[in-house]
């Protein structure tokens, strides 16, 4: 069993730059990406720290006026994915993004969920690690207690793996995923993945609140592991 702490932020689109500076002071290894090319095309970028970094890192982002939307607390069962809901989608539409080769694409997905799916599976020979994968995905709205119903539910799937990302963690690690740049484009990847074109509330110790668009940011705490 795995236990991951997700903590989504917001911050004004307009503090972007500071993700900037966030990303330097952390990792790359060990992360690993389907495909590169794509993950950053699609504007995702992910890094990689360890517990001394994450008391530091949430002082970066609330430094850059972010504020803690949600928290999400996930049990992983070895080989077992949930999915954290980012948005849901009443009606039918196309997510474009970025594929192979630089190829242009269209998913035509809906009604239903977009989220952040995350899997954990135990590292044969090791304790006190995981290897942890993260995709996006559309999920059609089929939750049914007759097994060929759900099972029909699985194949309306879409996992958009260009921009998967993977890693190995341990208690104490955890995973900085941003966005590269602000996309107001709901019908993008990156965009409805990241962006929050309506924006949010926030608070600045130099002028009155106000309502601005918003940029995302997940962190991907892992807390335990039992096995």
């Amino acid at each position: 069993m795995t236990k991951l702490d997700v903590h989504i932020f917001e911050i004004p689109a307009e503090n972007i730059a500071e993700i900037d500076k966030i990303r330097k002071k952390l990792f790359i290894r060990p992360l690993q990406l389907t495909d590169y090319e794509s993950f950053s095309a699609n504007s995702f970028l992910v890094r990689f720290g360890q517990v001394e970094l994450w008391r530091q890192t949430n002082q970066w982002l609330l430094g850059a006026e972010g504020r803690n939307i949600a928290n999400v607390s996930l049990m992983l069962a070895d080989g077992q994915a949930q999915t954290v809901t980012i948005a849901g989608l009443d009606r039918p539409q196309t997510i474009y993004y970025t594929g192979a080769n630089d190829s242009s694409e269209g998913a035509n997905v809906g009604p239903g969920i977009f989220g952040l799916r995350i899997k954990a599976e135990k590292i044969p020979g090791s304790r006190g690690v995981c290897n942890l994968v993260g995709y996006p995905v559309f999920s059609p709205p089929s939750k049914s207690a007759i097994p060929q119903l759900q099972e029909r539910g699985k194949l309306r799937e879409f996992p958009f793996t260009c921009a998967a990302f993977g890693s190995n963690m341990s208690p104490g690690d955890f995973v900085f995923l941003a966005p590269n740049e602000y996309i107001s484009d709901q019908t993008a990847l990156g965009g409805l993945f990241f962006s929050n074109p309506r924006g949010g509330l926030f608070f600045s110790k130099t002028k009155s609140p106000e309502y601005k668009p918003a940029v995302r940011i997940f962190l991907l705490v892992c807390t335990g592991i039992n096995y």
